[in-house]
């Protein structure tokens, strides 16, 4: 196997040990400090772009072994299809061989692609995850510690809103009594007018 696809193997070997690591059950403080030092960390965040670039030439290998793979199933069928008589036993074997190394570094290249995705999108989830725990607890720690001073906040503002609403009530019957009995000194008034000029006073009619 050459250097590359040597490196590439090694590359697919860490992302296996990477991912078993991300995936294993670690206590909440060991996860949460191992994502805080993976996400915010300058070494992590050079290292992830360097395998980035690698990634780049990876699959440029993966698209080299596929089309290679592809010449070399095309020639070993070309080869059945046209026999006469008896193969060389030794060609038969190195075309045979050459097939292997081609399907091994397709998949070697497409297993290693494969599971940087895999391997990217679970280190996301599961930061989003560690992210939304800390908010929960955040939230939890608020509601547990904060709800004496904000009840008593509120008890305290709704029995200022209490007494203002029986004020302007006791204000509302105060005028409605006020009007009751004007009301009542004007059909007195009326009256007693009505008497003394001779006329009968008809509500209806007024």
């Amino acid at each position: 196997m050459t250097v590359y696809y040597t490196l590439t193997f090694m590359l697919l070997a860490a992302e296996m040990v990477t991912f078993c690591i991300l995936v294993a059950p670690l206590p909440h403080v060991v996860r949460k400090k191992l994502f805080h030092f993976l996400s915010e960390s300058p070494i992590i965040a050079k290292l992830a772009y360097g395998i980035k670039i690698a990634f780049i030439f990876i699959a440029i290998l993966f698209v080299d072994a596929v089309q290679r793979m592809w010449r070399i199933t095309a020639e070993a069928d070309l080869a059945k299809s046209s026999g006469t008589g008896a193969q060389d036993v030794r060609a038969e074997t190195n075309m045979a061989a050459r097939k292997f190394y081609a399907q091994r570094n397709t998949y070697l290249t497409g297993f290693c692609l494969f599971l940087s995705l895999v391997l990217t999108r679970t280190f996301y989830i599961l930061l989003d995850l560690i992210h939304t725990q800390e908010e929960y607890a955040k939230l939890k720690n608020e509601t547990v510690k904060a709800p004496k001073g904000d009840q008593a906040k509120q008890i305290e503002d709704l029995r200022k809103q209490l007494a203002v609403a029986q004020e302007k009530a006791k204000d509302y019957d105060i005028l409605k009594k006020q009007a009751q009995q004007n009301a009542k000194e004007y059909d007195r008034l009326a009256t007693e007018l009505n008497t003394k000029t001779g006329n009968v006073s008809d509500k209806r009619k007024d």
